[in-house]
């Protein structure tokens, strides 16, 4: 495997990989909607902290993901730059309080709700990043169809998915193997070119990829309609995974993080954890 893979499924051994894709699925479509829907801080902290243990434990390098990493990172602070450019005082509204760090720049200047809202917001990006690179990293992309079609997905969107999940490392395997082989001809695209050459000589790689691929997926569709594919309104999946304990140990940690959202909500009368109230 190249080592300037992006993202897609790595084969390892553990907890993680011997979960169910079921499990894995649901857990992290529910706790990320859970993450997104609060803005308890506490339990905000919780789950970040929760996801990034399960990333230490599935053991995914960070030079895999480095560039998913510096591009999340990047929109995240560019995320919470425009917050505060567009609503300076956002924070001073919803926690009825204001306590100025700085003056003299009158709305701009810097309050203590405003920062501890945008950190409620960066802190978002830590509790569904990583349960999303660990979901993909360790899922296997037929066991992800099999999951979606057990959670009630049709079985057509599911196999689309899976498709698509075993095809974009193969764009990004071929999209690296063409750019070495025209820095090989002394067109340079590496860190060492001017920055506007190397975005136009990636975008002349791209673009031709792109149609290739438009292509690969018309022959892969006829291919599949040869075969009749969907003719059945069912189908078995030769990758299911039966839960097993373990899988239903991890629903109910999911469970009791339910628990504690509702309760948090019942308790601070919201979605949102005032420490000024």
């Amino acid at each position: 495997m190249s080592q300037h893979k992006l993202i897609g499924y790595h084969q390892g051994q553990g907890f993680i990989y011997e979960l169910s894709a079921v499990s894995k699925l649901l857990f992290f479509l529910i706790v990320s909607i859970l993450a997104m829907v609060t803005y308890d801080t506490r339990l905000i902290v919780l789950i970040a902290l929760f996801s990034l243990s399960l990333f230490k434990l599935s053991g995914i390098r960070y030079k895999d993901i480095s560039f998913v990493l510096v591009f999340i990172t990047i929109f995240a602070l560019l995320n919470a730059s425009m917050v505060y450019i567009f609503a300076p005082r956002y924070g001073v509204e919803l926690y009825g309080a204001e306590t100025i760090l700085w003056s003299g720049l009158g709305n701009y200047s810097p309050t203590s709700q405003q920062l501890f809202y945008l950190f409620n917001l960066l802190m978002k990006y830590f509790c569904t990043v990583p349960l999303a690179i660990v979901f993909l990293m360790t899922t296997h992309p037929s066991q992800f169809a099999s999951s979606l079609n057990q959670i009630g997905l049709s079985y057509k969107v599911a196999y689309a998915v899976s498709l698509t999940m075993r095809y974009i490392p193969d764009i990004q395997e071929e999209f690296y193997t063409i750019r070495m082989s025209q820095e090989a001809r002394g067109l340079e695209l590496s860190k060492k070119g001017k920055l506007m050459d190397r975005i136009r000589g990636n975008l002349a790689l791209v673009i031709p990829l792109i149609f290739s691929s438009l292509e690969r997926i018309d022959t892969i569709s006829t291919a599949m309609e040869l075969r009749r594919f969907g003719k059945n309104k069912k189908r078995t999946w030769y990758t299911h995974q039966p839960m097993q304990s373990k899988d239903y140990l991890v629903l109910s940690v999911l469970g009791l993080l339910v628990l504690v959202t509702v309760g948090l909500f019942a308790l601070n009368g919201g979605r949102f954890y005032n420490p000024w109230k």
